[in-house]
């Protein structure tokens, strides 16, 4: 179930990316020769108007071929009226953004789905107290309830470390305890931590632990467009500091995960449910859409990276520097896939 559920949720994300170039390519009067999900051979095709719709033996990707724009050989160039070839670089862009564009809409509407099921939060209940803590040293004691802290309401979990770790000096608590309010003034310690990338940070922290008592949160039809956005935003910067972090070393290689991770990463958020689904799926959309806007020649960033340059000279790039620049690319892609695999397999083997 796993595997397919993975298997499901690539090609759903997949169609869409590519869904996103094949409507942009026909608005331009773009002629589309072939649209697949997968690539290798062709395991079922049906010709509808000029255009062959596909599913191929390798289900790692696709790809909208157009007329005239061929990346296996970047050379094969058509001329005619319905050919990628003359339409103009910025419109050549904006087919090559549509297929991103396509991805991050897929996320949006997936968290603007979960906003309107519900979206589960760990209220601020405390769960335990640590021993010679402030807050042990505060009084607080389990089954708790944060109502307020430094005036600011806490009625979820999340909103307690965010508020203590923006505030300086003392902080002053609102709790309820038994159906009594009350007022309790400590000093957060300062502590060394790490933060999502490993580096080294330093955290303010009064020493208490959730209470596993949650509700789901249903947000009304426009405070769900916000949430969507927010998390769509959050996602998307997420995926371009991990980049940043992996490029500059901060994040070691060795934490690069191939379909393996996403096919037990995806097994696992659809045994949780559809909240969890939905949640990664969002996510993997994400990553696909800014791993596509790459500047790397055969993506379609290295695509518009080229369009661009003839934007600003007024004449095309080189075909031949194209076409070496285009096999590097496929070369770094394949590196970096088969990277993943061994690091997953790694991984399996308890490496």
């Amino acid at each position: 179930m796993g595997i397919l559920a993975a298997l499901l949720v690539l090609s759903v994300l997949i169609f869409f990316h590519e869904l996103g170039h094949f409507l942009a390519a026909r608005f331009f009067g773009v002629q589309v020769d072939v649209f697949s999900i997968g690539f290798g051979k062709k395991l079922w095709s049906k010709q509808i108007g000029k255009t062959q719709w596909s599913l191929s033996a390798i289900p790692l990707g696709g790809y909208v071929k157009m007329k005239g724009q061929d990346d296996s050989d970047p050379t094969n160039i058509s001329y005619d009226d319905d050919s990628y070839n003359t339409k103009k670089p910025w419109q050549r862009i904006i087919i090559l953004l549509a297929g991103p564009f396509a991805n991050f809409l897929m996320a949006f509407m997936l968290y603007l789905a979960i906003a309107y099921l519900g979206v589960p939060k760990l209220l601020s209940y405390v769960g335990s107290v640590g021993k010679e803590t402030p807050a042990f040293q505060a009084g607080i004691q389990i089954n708790d309830k944060i109502i307020q802290i430094n005036g600011k309401k806490t009625p979820y979990w999340e909103n307690i470390g965010k508020t203590i770790n923006s505030s300086e000096g003392s902080v002053s608590l609102l709790v309820e305890r038994n159906g009594t309010l009350l007022d309790l003034t400590l000093w957060p310690k300062v502590i060394e931590d790490q933060n999502l990338f490993g580096e080294p940070i330093q955290r303010r922290i009064i020493g208490i632990s959730p209470l596993n008592k949650q509700e789901s949160v249903h947000y009304g039809l426009v405070e769900g467009f916000g949430y969507a956005w927010e998390e769509t935003k959050k996602s998307s910067l997420l995926i371009f500091e991990s980049l940043q972090k992996l490029i500059t070393g901060v994040v070691s290689t060795d934490k690069l995960g191939g379909i393996i991770t996403i096919v037990d990463v995806t097994a696992k958020a659809n045994a949780a449910g559809i909240l969890s689904l939905f949640f990664f799926t969002a996510l993997i959309s994400v990553n696909l859409g800014v791993l596509n806007l790459l500047p790397i020649p055969a993506l379609d960033g290295g695509h518009i990276v080229f369009n661009l340059y003839e934007m600003l000279t007024g004449k095309p790039a080189n075909e031949k520097v194209m076409m070496y620049l285009t096999m590097i690319g496929w070369g770094l892609l394949l590196a970096l896939m088969l990277l993943g695999l061994y690091n997953d397999i790694h991984r399996l083997i308890g490496g």
